[in-house]
């Protein structure tokens, strides 16, 4: 069961939710984006400048949460994410470095 935030466990990660919530392009980017930062980068979602609305921003970071990719912890009147890189090796091993390799040729 999903913390009282929403955060699942890794055990309770599923790899078809996450490879969902990697499916969009903007989700997709967020994550590419924290695998650039050092590890235990927090940053707020409106940091990423995505083109869309606080609204969505605010939906594809749930859905990012949810799948277990993100942590976010509320600072005031906005939220920080951070990358679970940690949680993700250990539940999908080599999944980030994927990402990382594709970063890195441009995809």
């Amino acid at each position: 069961m999903p913390d009282e935030d929403g955060h699942p466990s890794p055990d309770e990660m599923s790899l078809l939710t996450v490879l969902n919530a990697l499916s969009d392009p903007l989700r997709y980017a967020v994550v590419s984006e924290l695998l650039r930062e050092p590890a235990g980068t927090a940053r707020t979602c409106a940091s990423f400048n995505l083109p869309v609305s606080k609204s969505t921003t605010t939906h594809h970071f749930r859905i990012l949460r949810e799948a277990g990719l993100v942590r976010q912890v509320d600072r005031g009147n906005s939220r920080a994410a951070t990358l679970r890189r940690a949680d993700l090796d250990l539940r999908f091993p080599g999944l980030l470095g994927l990402i990382d390799a594709d970063r890195r040729a441009g995809g």
